[in-house]
């Protein structure tokens, strides 16, 4: 029998929750994906060293804020187009959570982010620009999706955000598992098992929504705590998954049942129409998601300090 990994891989495209090089490499996945905390673990990796250093020494003397924002997307293109070249598909790059927003300066710099990519040989067709999905990050994805830039739309948490997204004609969308199971678990609700795990209900509804109402944007499951909760969405379009968490598929043995097909019957749900008055009050009314948007926003747009920081003082 095969390991759980491999069976996964036979129903959803497996996707690297990474910027390590040597464990995309291992694992094999058909995407990857990168973020600010992880291009801050990535920085501190040997095989990044020297790398990091000549975009310093591009900067000079200049370590003026604009400039260190500029070094920090040359990192994370660079990081994205080795990624490329392991990769069978796309990478995505995260947007700066600072813009998170702001529509305009959102569209600017997913459009910079390509050009960098274009000028380091890698085409927009292997590209997912990520952006978190705030009403003006949703409206600016939906501007780049009209350029033939494709777009991943994350710390996504409710289905309210999921529906205009959809609705925006987001490529793909990449709602969060753990973090939903975060919230509930620190106000005393922790799920008896996966399958009342909160965040695999929420993705779950998520996705028969979409195939419900025949809409083509990808659901893309992720942040996971633990390999149960990839289990029981075993069959969602795609899963980006840590390599902590592939190794763990990798050596786990068993059948995986599939848990999610477009071919099943879905409970009718009708669908939303959501003005921005409507998407803020929904939002407005759902706590957790909320909470976790804003926490999550915060903390990538810490992250990207921290690296700004780090930039600052390299020697």
């Amino acid at each position: 029998m095969t390991n759980k990994l491999t069976q996964l891989k036979a129903m959803t495209d497996v996707v690297a929750d990474t910027g390590d090089i040597e464990a995309i490499r291992r694992f094999q996945p058909q995407d990857a994906t990168t973020n600010p905390s992880l291009l801050l673990k990535a920085a501190a990796l040997p095989q990044y060293q020297a790398m990091i250093s000549e975009v310093v020494a591009g900067l000079g003397s200049n370590r003026e804020p604009a400039s260190l924002k500029e070094a920090v997307m040359q990192i994370a293109v660079r990081i994205g187009r080795e990624i490329c070249q392991i990769v069978p598909g796309k990478v995505s790059t995260e947007v700066d959570a600072r813009l998170s927003f702001n529509t305009a300066a959102t569209v600017d710099e997913a459009r910079k982010l390509v050009e960098l990519y274009r000028q380091q040989g890698v085409n927009k067709s292997r590209l997912f620009i990520k952006i978190a999905s705030t009403w003006e990050g949703i409206r600016a994805a939906e501007i780049l999706e009209k350029e033939g830039i494709e777009c991943n739309l994350t710390l996504l948490f409710s289905l309210t955000q999921a529906a205009a997204c959809a609705e925006a004609g987001a490529t793909l969308i990449s709602p969060f598992v753990g973090r939903i199971l975060d919230w509930h678990v620190a106000r005393g609700n922790s799920p008896a098992n996966a399958e009342e795990d909160p965040g695999v209900i929420s993705v779950s509804s998520i996705y028969s929504y979409y195939k419900q109402h025949g809409y083509a944007t990808v659901v893309m499951g992720a942040s996971f705590r633990n390999i149960g909760e990839i289990e029981a969405l075993a069959g969602c379009d795609r899963l980006t998954i840590s390599p902590a968490l592939l190794e763990e598929l990798e050596t786990a043995e068993g059948t995986l049942p599939r848990k999610l097909s477009s071919d099943a019957e879905f409970p009718a749900v009708p669908k939303l129409a959501l003005s921005e008055s409507s998407f803020r009050w929904a939002m407005n009314e759902d706590a957790m998601a909320t909470e976790k948007l804003a926490e999550g926003v915060r903390a990538f747009a810490a992250d990207q300090i921290k690296l700004e920081s780090l930039l600052r003082e390299w020697k």
